[in-house]
């Protein structure tokens, strides 16, 4: 029971990483709010009883992340773990095809959204004596993706914001990190919505791992950040990637198709 008596806000909770997020933290006592635009939040915060609920929220929107942050206080007094997860990818262009009005959506979701999020939850953990913010940022914000220019910018600069909060919060026990997932099969990947598992023998090249990471992969990360066994590690960046970052030079020398299939 790693997460006993903690209580913990995940958006992007309505599938993927966020919900397998959901499903360990409850396993190991926290309580959680469900948070999500899908709908699906609902689903999943029944599934998990009496220690969790579902609120709708579109993260790029203070009201919605101010309602998210106030269920927690709401229903369960407290606030100890902010999982700022939301997020998506806008697909693969070269960058003088990307729209204006993709940047901005994207740049909501995944930039503003982790802002307002740390800016709303961030009071509540000071009046609760600290806490653990895990911020999801991808390998895209650690390493150039072909086709990514836009989310690859809103991706790192979640990393550069998850550094600079952790050393304005440090001394009031509030720590701040961010993982990045690598190819990850999610909702995202085609074929996962057959598949809700890789299927056995499933390789992926550029990853010198030679699989797929899992949901469960990036969520058992998080849980650790999310416990007092990391409670001296703040501003880190965790790619969970199985070594994609730590090979890419290698990788871009031998690989034959780089396009990334996105977590």
């Amino acid at each position: 029971m790693r997460l006993q008596g903690k209580v913990a806000v995940i958006t992007g909770a309505g599938s993927g990483m966020g919900r397998a997020m959901a499903e360990v933290f409850v396993a190991e006592g926290a309580k959680v709010v469900c948070a999500d635009i899908s709908g699906q939040q609902n689903e999943v915060a029944a599934a998990l009883g009496d220690k969790a609920v579902g609120v709708h929220a579109d993260v790029s929107k203070t009201e919605d992340v101010q309602s998210m942050i106030a269920a927690a206080e709401k229903s369960f007094g407290r606030l100890d773990v902010l999982c700022n997860n939301a997020g998506f990818g806008g697909g693969l262009k070269a960058l003088h095809e990307q729209t204006e009005d993709l940047y901005d959506t994207v740049h909501a979701v995944n930039l503003k959204g982790v802002f307002l999020g740390m800016k709303y939850g961030i009071p509540l953990m000071l009046k609760s004596g600290g806490g653990s913010i895990i911020n999801t940022a991808s390998a895209a914000g650690v390493v150039g993706w072909m086709g990514h220019s836009v989310y690859a910018a809103a991706k790192a600069g979640v990393l550069q914001m998850t550094k600079c909060a952790a050393l304005d919060y440090a001394e009031q026990n509030i720590r701040v990190n961010a993982i990045c997932p690598g190819y990850t099969w999610t909702g995202l990947v085609p074929a996962s919505k057959t598949m809700p598992e890789p299927p056995p023998g499933a390789q992926v090249p550029v990853v010198p791992m030679k699989r797929w990471g899992r949901a469960s992969d990036i969520a058992n990360a998080a849980l650790f950040l999310a416990s007092d066994e990391s409670a001296y590690v703040t501003g880190v960046t965790l790619p969970v990637d199985g070594g994609y970052c730590a090979g890419r030079a290698e990788l871009i020398a031998n690989a034959s198709d780089l396009s990334p299939a996105k977590s």
